[in-house]
């Protein structure tokens, strides 16, 4: 009985044995499998850090690219800018030496009327109509438009009222009176028209 259990100890002890070795041989296999394994991810994680600086080279020049284009074209912008303000201002200049050069044959008409002796008093007053129908003609021609009152309705936009006056024969906010012309240029009033506006309520 003793020697039975005697094997059996032994027995046991071979079978622990061979456990102890299996498990060592599978930890040295991994450890093996490790250090095999350890290079590549080194080089894995190189090749990482080099895609990444790669990356940010790129993502800076097409920054810097952007930044330059968006230079180009403020400066493009400003350039433009300066050239079309000098541009209107040359053509606001060229519109006024126009308009005052015909302008200067009514001076002369007048030089001439009040250069002559002033006996015959209605032919200095039909020269001075003559000339004043020559500036008419000469400010309508450059884009002067006369603003219509006679017998029209007020309008804000076109007329500026003064006074209120009662008139029986006219309806409410009708112009009775023009105190002082108004005129438009090109479609735009310069100069509303001073009236008198109906007011008999």
């Amino acid at each position: 009985m003793k020697e039975q259990s005697k094997k059996d100890e032994e027995k046991l002890k071979e079978m622990q044995k061979e456990i102890d070795e299996a498990t060592t041989d599978e930890e040295a296999s991994d450890d093996d499998a490790t250090a095999a394994d350890a290079p590549e991810a080194a080089e894995a994680t190189v090749e990482t850090a080099e895609d990444f600086e790669k990356k940010i080279e790129e993502l800076q020049a097409a920054l810097d690219e952007k930044d330059n284009k968006l230079k180009r074209l403020q400066a493009d912008f400003e350039n433009f800018r300066r050239r079309t303000s000098k541009e209107r201002v040359e053509i606001g200049d060229v519109v006024t030496q126009e308009l005052l050069k015909s302008l200067l044959p009514i001076v002369d008409n007048f030089d001439r009327a009040m250069a002559t002796e002033q006996q015959d008093g209605a032919a200095f007053q039909k020269g001075v109509e003559m000339i004043y129908t020559q500036l008419g003609e000469t400010l309508k021609n450059a884009g002067l438009e006369y603003i219509e009152t006679a017998g029209k309705k007020f309008d804000p936009n076109f007329h500026q009222a003064v006074m209120r006056v009662e008139n029986p024969d006219l309806e409410d906010d009708t112009i009775a009176q023009e105190l002082q012309k108004g005129y438009m240029a090109k479609g735009k009033v310069i100069r509303p028209s001073m009236v008198q506006v109906v007011s008999n309520s």
